[in-house]
Parts: C-alpha cells; structure tokens; sequence
C-alpha cells in the first residue's frame, strides 16, 4: 500500500463503517492521521485488473516495550469483492509479514454480528479469547460487544 492508494482505501473504510458492525470508528481519518497510526511495512492492498478490492494493515497494541511484538489487525475487504477470498489472501500474506517484521501476535477485535470477519479469522488460525461487554458506542450511539481474537507465532517468538 502507498500513499496514492489511499482515495480507494478510504473509500472502502467507509463501506466498512457503513456497515455498523466492522469498526468503532464513525468517520475515515485523513491519510495522514491514519499514517501515524498504523506500521510501516505492514500495509497491503488486494489488487485486479489495477482495482483496489481490499486492504490489511497493522496498529501497535501499546507504546510500552513489553508489547512490541504485539499488533492489531484491521482487514477491509470492498463490498463487490466481498465473499472471493480476497480477505483471506490478504490475511494469509499480512500474518507472512507480521512475522518478517518481528511480530509474535496478532490481535483483532471483532463485533460478534460481523459473522464474515469472524469465519475469516477462524480460517487463518486466530483463536477466540473472549468477549469484551459494551466495551464502545457504534456511530448510531450503541453499546456493543467486542470479541477479542488472537494468532500467536509459531516462528517468532518461541
């Protein structure tokens, strides 16, 4: 991913908020904000016949030390090419790249109505951890669950 892909990568974002059950966020930031936000070289885009059809990339979980190796997943996958394998794909090559990068666990947080996202990462080898009660408000102002997954490294790490 690079900074000229953005226009196509915020449009998807948006479809993710659009729906209600993919994200907390309520509006797409600016390139910049979302730049800061997320690690240099785990950004990848799903692309076909010069189309954009998703994006993955990874947050730092914590600023302390400890948790260096720790990251959060965000996978957006565009509503047409939903159902393809393109998340799956994107998914596949995100976990290669954590690991080149030093990663030893990935973390995603999910809304238990977002089936889709969660059969995704079942796929992938994330496991369940738990479920987080009415830990944020959507954009509509409810209160919704969040369920914590997790993939541990079986070559980073041990």
């Amino acid at each position: 991913m690079s900074s000229t892909d953005w226009p196509k990568v915020g449009q998807i974002y948006a479809e993710g908020i659009s729906t209600g059950i993919a994200t907390f966020e309520t509006t797409v930031p600016d390139y910049k904000s979302w730049d800061v936000a997320h690690i240099d070289e785990c950004r990848l885009i799903a692309e076909s016949e010069n189309e954009i059809l998703g994006w993955a990339a990874l947050s730092p979980v914590s600023s302390r030390c400890v948790y260096g190796g720790v990251a959060e997943v965000s996978v957006y996958i565009g509503k047409n090419a939903r159902g393809k394998g393109v998340g799956k794909a994107l998914m596949e090559k995100l976990i290669v790249e954590s690991e080149n990068a030093g990663y030893w666990t990935l973390q995603s947080g999910i809304f238990p109505q977002n089936q889709a996202s969660i059969k995704l990462h079942e796929k992938v080898g994330f496991r369940f951890l738990g479920k987080r009660e009415k830990v944020g408000k959507t954009k509509d102002g409810i209160w919704m669950d969040n369920l914590l997954f997790e993939k541990r490294s079986k070559i980073v790490g041990i």
